[in-house]
């Protein structure tokens, strides 16, 4: 009962319940799913079908079938559902002009399992070590769309630790061919230039003060517009003995004082790209870099996958990539919608759509016919053209970061 598709699907309705149990995602098949997940119907299906024998609500089997399902399977399905999806919404991209995508890294919780702590080890300070097991995740978002790519991620501490950028170097051959990369300082190093650009990807990547007055041999100033040669330091050769010895990148330095929108010092921002753009459409276009902070918000925070409950490497794999083909499917909806009314998707609410895929995917997924589903999905298309986020005339005041004083101290756990 429990096919590879089936495990896939209920994998992607826990996500999009917030991380919901697997009672959850048993009661989802037990509301009955179409036919087509079932293409060579076992026993227990066709007494289902033709009885009204209804199948166990336990969840053992579902867990089993879970973690006997191939991760290879995962895998593929993940990058399918988003080679589709990218193309089939590649019309929302104006003509002539490239896909960008934003490239940024962050951090994910798991389970405290043995397994799980060998794995991807807790930090640790001059109080101790941690108890949450720790993965760095690099993940990479489509500035029209907002469609993921499969994440890269590795251990955040231990001997097997990996750097952002060295998973980014990962993830960097998936990408679409000729896809613009754009990164923050932490990116702008020479290694992920010279990987982009081996793979013919242009760059736009911010550089640390130092860096750029090392790469512009002079102090910093506004104006800067540079054709130069990046060369490796030593360090970075050091770092990374496979690259050739006459690597290099051929790029421009790009350096203009920029004024923050919350009303913060002006400081002088440096860029390297190697595309031939004008200098504003260069600082335009890594303007638009913070969309990936508030997709890592959705990520983290609508899908709950901030903290993992899983206990196993490979669980933990199937469930990063199954919220990554959640958080497709509903960028996919808003994607359709924003076809229909010109508003940019990231003018909807991912939150609002999301739930409205939640309450109409059981009636949808049980339409008698065509011409139902067809009713519903028109159902589903008006809620989401009125999910669309508000222009506010008075942008909201900015506010210090700041954190509530802690309360009454709780004695630690004895281990």
């Amino acid at each position: 009962m429990y096919s590879p598709l089936v495990v896939l699907w209920l994998l992607v309705a826990q996500r999009l319940h917030g991380g919901a149990s697997l009672e959850a995602a048993v009661i989802e098949l037990l509301q009955g799913l179409p036919a087509s997940f079932w293409p060579q119907p076992c026993k227990r299906i066709r007494d289902w079908r033709a009885r009204g024998k209804t199948p166990s609500s336990n969840t053992g089997a579902y867990n089993q079938a879970r973690q006997a399902l191939p991760l290879s399977i995962v895998e593929k399905s993940c990058d399918h559902i988003f080679e589709q999806l990218v193309a089939q919404m590649s019309p929302s991209v104006a003509a002539g002009s490239l896909r960008t995508f934003l490239l940024d890294g962050s951090s994910m919780r798991t389970a405290h399992t043995p397994l799980l702590c060998k794995t991807y080890p807790p930090g640790s300070n001059q109080h101790g070590e941690s108890h949450w097991p720790l993965i760095r995740v690099v993940v990479a978002h489509d500035l029209q769309t907002g469609l993921a790519m499969r994440p890269e991620w590795g251990a955040m501490h231990g001997d097997q630790a990996v750097s952002e950028q060295a998973l980014l170097e990962r993830a960097i051959h998936r990408l679409p061919p000729h896809a613009v990369v754009i990164g923050d300082a932490n990116f702008g190093v020479f290694s992920v230039a010279y990987a982009a650009v081996q793979r013919n990807h242009p760059v736009v990547l911010r550089l640390t003060a130092e860096r750029a007055r090392r790469l512009a041999g002079e102090a910093l100033r506004d104006g800067i517009d540079r054709v130069l040669e990046w060369k490796p330091s030593e360090f970075e050769r050091r770092a990374h003995p496979e690259l050739p010895a006459d690597a290099c990148v051929q790029g421009r330095l790009l350096v203009r004082q920029v004024q923050p929108d919350n009303g913060g010092a002006a400081f002088l921002l440096a860029l390297f790209t190697t595309l031939p753009s004008p200098v504003e459409e260069v600082f335009a276009l890594y303007g638009k870099r913070w969309s990936i902070e508030t997709d890592l918000r959705t990520l983290k925070s609508t899908l709950c996958l901030d903290q993992l409950t899983c206990s196993t490497p490979d669980m933990v794999a199937k469930e990063i990539e199954m919220g990554m083909a959640a958080y497709n499917l509903v960028r996919a909806l808003i994607g359709f919608a924003s076809q229909q009314s010109g508003v940019p998707p990231r003018g909807y609410s991912f939150t609002k759509v999301r739930l409205i895929l939640q309450a109409f995917a059981p009636a949808l997924a049980n339409a008698p016919n065509q011409q139902a589903a067809q009713r519903i999905l028109d159902q589903i298309m008006t809620c989401v053209q009125q999910s669309k986020l508000p222009r506010r005339k008075r942008k909201r005041p900015s506010y210090p970061r700041e954190v509530w004083q802690r309360g009454a101290h709780f004695p630690s756990r004895k281990k």
